[in-house]
């Protein structure tokens, strides 16, 4: 059973801050601090998905944390901008993040249990504590929604650079591992043998010289294609078999085996199969019939036309922010779509959120849709500033909008530098929607933290 929160009010023995940066440093986390306070529909929100790791018996042993120690852990963990373990070092050596996080005399806790906390909230929790923010900042008049802008950006994932030879690598790699495990356990595959040093000098081979311009380097190369396939099918088809007799037998450890082996096992079968199109038959495969990581199966290649960064591997982030620079809104795109389809799923959604409609509403270029689309907005909100190309912002009809569209921009640096906005470093595409969901919960509270 966890607790929601501790009654009890702690005593602040932090001393007053004699630098300026320091006093900054504290103003910013008890202003924080009020605001979690004054929206305990926030704590009751994240509570009801943190109930789901302890028991449900009323009786049994209470958690060691509440609900308000782990949600504030976690907002100290993206605003420091530390990993999970430095961040729980961080709260341990800092009386006054303990004092934050309201831990009282008990240790903090361990950054792994911090890591499964995490994972237990679900994205529409952190989208609820969002609105739920938006909806008091509206109402205590630090935020203004009559007017709202929009924009895309792009959130990586932890991946490394993808090409053919490394996804069958890391597929080999990890499957040899898995079934390595299950030998013990399972008389069947005790006999087979593993050549990690020769498909991993296959591997390097191919990396090396798969842009020689050679025509004996490139029939080598297709001839090492040709054998670390058949390696990696090799090893998927041994693996198929463990993943069987998991699921078929009793054994608890195999079972976790097996179901370990069954969210890799379609993903080596497209990585070989599009390495066979690709690196031995010359096909050129489509991005949709890719996998660009065996790991973060869901991550998409994105191509935004940035001249420092021309292709990116992640999710479409879309965020919609008012003049005061508050995120009102934001969208995890599981699937990319195209800006001009997101102008009007925007606008609806403002009018769900606040009841009303914009009063003004600008974005870029790429938000220009068809003309039945722009009508349709145009007949709810009072100015739609989404020029069709880059001259029309110069005319007289976008110049009052022209600055206040910028602006967005210089948010979502903010958000990429300073609260984890630019790389997820969770696993899953769950994960990485909820690591979204903080890091806009977290830049809204250090902005109301400021009025």
């Amino acid at each position: 059973m966890r607790v929601k929160r501790n009654r009890q009010v702690q005593l602040d023995w932090s001393s007053s801050a004699t630098l300026k940066i320091v006093a900054e440093f504290k103003t910013k986390y008890n202003g924080i601090s009020q605001i979690l306070d004054s929206n305990p529909e926030i704590l009751a929100r994240v509570h009801q998905d943190l109930k789901a790791l302890s028991s449900s018996n009323a009786r049994g042993r209470k958690g060691d944390f509440t609900t308000e120690n782990i949600l504030r852990a976690l907002v100290v963990y993206c605003m420091e901008g530390t990993r999970l373990r430095d961040t729980v070092v961080r709260i341990a050596l800092s009386e006054f993040l303990r004092a934050f996080v309201r831990l009282g005399n008990r240790q903090v806790m361990d950054f792994s249990f911090l890591d499964r906390c995490f994972g237990a909230i679900r994205p529409d929790t952190w989208n609820a504590v969002n609105r739920i923010l938006s909806t008091w900042g509206v109402a205590e008049g630090h935020v203004d929604p009559s007017q709202v802008r929009t924009d895309t950006t792009v959130t990586e994932a932890n991946i490394h650079w993808p090409t053919d030879a490394s996804l069958l690598w890391d597929s080999y790699r990890v499957l040899t591992r898995l079934v390595r495990r299950a030998q013990p356990l399972l008389a069947s595959v005790r006999h087979h043998r593993f050549h990690d040093r020769k498909a991993k000098k296959h591997y390097l081979y191919i990396a090396r010289y798969i842009a020689s311009a050679a025509q004996s380097r490139q029939r080598e190369v297709k001839a090492r294609f040709r054998q670390l396939i058949a390696s990696v099918r090799r090893v998927g088809s041994i693996a198929q078999e463990v993943e069987e007799a998991g699921r078929a037998g009793s054994d608890l450890e195999l079972a976790g085996l097996a179901a370990e082996l069954r969210t890799y096992l379609p993903a080596v079968r497209t990585i070989a199969c599009v390495a066979e199109r690709a690196g031995v038959h010359g096909e050129t495969v489509a991005t949709s019939e890719r996998i660009f990581s065996l790991f973060e199966q869901h991550a998409e290649l994105i191509k935004r036309g940035k001249r420092s960064k021309p292709v990116e591997f992640g999710h479409v982030i879309q965020l919609v922010q008012t003049r005061e620079k508050f995120i009102t809104d934001y969208t995890v795109l599981e699937r990319r779509v195209a800006d001009r389809e997101l102008l009007a799923p925007a606008v609806e959604q403002h009018h769900r959120q606040f009841g009303s409609y914009p009063e003004a509403v600008t974005a870029d270029c790429g938000f220009h849709g068809n003309p039945e689309t722009m009508d349709g907005v145009r007949e709810k909100v009072g100015t739609v500033a989404v020029a069709k190309n880059v001259r029309e912002w110069s005319g007289e009809d976008f110049a009052a909008f022209r600055s206040f569209r910028a602006g967005i921009e210089g948010s979502i640096s903010v958000l990429k530098r300073a609260f984890w906005l630019g790389r997820c470093l969770f696993r899953g595409f769950r994960n990485f929607a909820s690591s979204v969901g903080l890091s806009v919960f977290c830049h809204n509270l250090v902005l109301l933290a400021r009025t």
